[in-house]
């Protein structure tokens, strides 16, 4: 199943660095879990390999996989890696989210 999630050319390099590093197949595993300061967070897991159910994005050979429920929340959107004088991590942009937190890992729908 493909949809219209987008994994850039910077957040794949630095998955496949990270699955380097721990001798792990570069699989991104985007979910949301309710919780954070706007009701929904999202949470990021290397994964073996996507489930025959789970949107699949590749860039670069690095894949982002997402859940069926947490498909419908995150639908279009993209997960980049930024890197600023506060530090690096990874960050999505979601066209989905009505409100977000400062920090960027939570949003509300």
């Amino acid at each position: 199943m493909t949809s219209s999630l987008t994994l850039t050319e910077a957040a794949a390099s630095r998955v496949g660095l990270i699955a380097q590093k721990q001798g792990k197949p570069a699989v991104l595993r985007l979910s949301v879990e309710g919780g954070g300061c706007s009701g929904f967070q999202y949470k990021f897991d290397l994964d073996d390999a996507p489930e025959a159910d789970d949107a699949v994005s590749e860039t670069d050979g690095v894949k982002l996989v997402v859940d069926p429920v947490s498909l419908d929340l995150v639908a279009g959107c993209t997960v980049d890696y930024v890197e600023s004088l506060g530090g690096a991590a990874f960050r999505v942009e979601n066209p989905n989210a009505a409100a977000g937190c400062g920090c960027g890992s939570s949003f509300g729908i």
